[in-house]
């Protein structure tokens, strides 16, 4: 998949979507690098304090994912560091440690936002979304109701609908769908999948991903001329009318 890259309000190009992530734990690396990687976003890892203070200072990232517990300096301190140096990046702040006062001292040293583990992906790109979001000024409206042709998905009613039919889904066949349901067209990595819908622990090498992908196919597409749910080989599934 291709960088995401941004344009600011007046339409003006100011550079792909880099990330700053700064973690020495090995197995976070991995998953917070492969999910990103998957949703578009160029990710540079620092995992020492002195590293990320470097790299912060002297490149230019959207955001900095910052861990709190780092082998050199804290996140703290090097949060600290950043700001004296002049860097305004949003930073997101992440640690295992998740009393009111250890986010206040967070918060107090330049984090602009605090986020405890473990935590699942889709809650990480939310909060990254939501740090741009509030950086360029764009909010988007929940949606209550989501339609792709004539499959309806009514998130306050848990209710699906195909040519007006009720579908009967499980809790997670309802979480599946809703999650290509909001980026229609998108194609979705297996590991975004997995995150989303079984969150952060799931073993990346488990096939219940592809399991429930035949078992939503055959509810909502078997007995319909128009199939919704597309498999992209070699990278994963999304949903649409082409």
């Amino acid at each position: 998949m291709s960088e995401t890259y941004l344009k600011s309000n007046s339409g003006a190009d100011i550079g792909y979507m880099r990330v700053l992530l700064v973690e020495d734990d090995n197995r976070i690396v991995d998953f917070v690098h492969r999910g990103l990687k998957a949703e578009g976003f160029a990710v540079v890892v620092a995992r020492s304090g002195q590293e990320a203070i470097s790299l912060g200072t002297e490149g230019k990232f959207q955001v900095i994912v910052l861990d709190l517990g780092l082998p050199d300096l804290n996140g703290r301190q090097v949060c600290e560091r950043l700001r004296s140096n002049g860097v305004d990046t949003p930073i997101l702040m992440l640690t295992a440690r998740d009393t009111v006062q250890d986010k206040v001292i967070g918060l107090r040293s330049g984090a602009d936002d605090y986020m405890t583990k473990p935590f699942a992906f889709e809650e990480l790109l939310a909060r990254i979304e939501a740090l741009m979001r509030r950086r360029g000024g764009e909010i988007k409206p929940e949606i209550k109701e989501l339609r792709i042709a004539d499959l309806v998905l009514n998130g306050e009613t848990h209710e699906v609908r195909r040519n007006d039919v009720l579908i009967d889904l499980t809790p997670k066949e309802f979480a599946l769908l809703e999650c290509f349901m909001r980026m229609p067209g998108k194609m979705l990595s297996r590991t975004r999948i997995l995150e989303q819908v079984w969150g952060y622990s799931s073993d990346p090498l488990t096939n219940v991903v592809d399991v429930y992908i035949r078992q939503l196919r055959r509810k909502i597409d078997d007995d319909h001329d128009l199939k919704l749910l597309k498999t992209v080989r070699g990278f994963g599934y999304k949903l649409d009318i082409s």
